[in-house]
């Protein structure tokens, strides 16, 4: 599909929403894009103002369709949620992505990857992340005085807009909300609910268990106390009162 502007005196422009690339190359870069653009989309759930993407068209000039690109995933604070074609800056207030992530696949080089930062640092993305799944590295760049400038110390790095923290020490980029809970995938979220679901039935079962207790201890208190009552009729029927027993 194609988004058309057309301007007074001017042939209409085609922004296209579609560039011919892959959102990804293999499995693991899908997955990862995935679980990063649905953590953090699930994270700013409750706030309309935070529009996430992931391998959506990006163009931040007016009348410009040759200069954009479609990060793997893109945060904007100050834009609200819903559907779009391509993010078309100048349809948007004129803010910019501030935050960004690339999943490093076999086919990325380093002269692609540098074009990307180029194109970053010049509009404006103020956090940007780059993870290489095959070597397990993180990498990622903070905006400073209209440059991005590397984090030396990633390792347990806070985003500054996300407020998420970023873990590579078991092997795998592993991301955490500020409440502490990890980023997962569907599947282990399929499970998460599971293990809750069958915790829950778990739960369930104790507390008929409990209330079936309660119960037959009511209905025993019952027989001893019908019991009672009965031999104590029979000693008033004997002229004995058994209170006086």
């Amino acid at each position: 599909m194609t988004a058309t502007i057309a301007t007074q005196n001017q042939p209409a422009i085609v922004y296209p929403e579609d560039d011919g690339n892959p959102m990804s190359e293999n499995t693991k870069q899908f997955q990862l894009i995935m679980r990063i653009q649905g953590g953090i989309d699930a994270l700013f759930k409750d706030n309309d103002s935070v529009f996430v993407a992931g391998d959506l068209l990006w163009y931040p000039v007016e009348g410009n369709d040759k200069t954009r690109q479609a990060p793997d995933i893109m945060v904007v604070f100050g834009r609200p949620k819903g559907d779009r074609g391509s993010y078309q800056q100048w349809l948007e207030d004129n803010i910019a992505p501030q935050v960004v992530f690339e999943i490093i696949s076999p086919g990325n080089r380093m002269k692609a990857m540098y074009k990307l930062f180029k194109f970053y640092q010049q509009y404006g993305v103020e956090e940007y992340y780059v993870y290489d799944p095959a070597d397990n590295e993180l990498m990622g760049w903070l905006q400073t005085d209209g440059e991005l400038n590397y984090i030396e110390s990633i390792e347990g790095w806070v985003s500054p807009r996300l407020q998420v923290r970023f873990e590579t020490a078991s092997g795998d980029l592993e991301i955490y909300q500020p409440d502490g809970q990890k980023f997962l995938s569907y599947v282990e979220l399929s499970r998460q609910k599971e293990l809750a679901q069958q915790q829950m039935e778990l739960t369930q079962q104790q507390m008929e268990l409990t209330q079936q207790q309660m119960e037959q201890e009511r209905q025993e208190k019952e027989l001893v106390q019908q019991k009672a009552d009965r031999i104590a009729q029979k000693l008033r029927e004997m002229n004995i009162n058994p209170d006086e027993l």
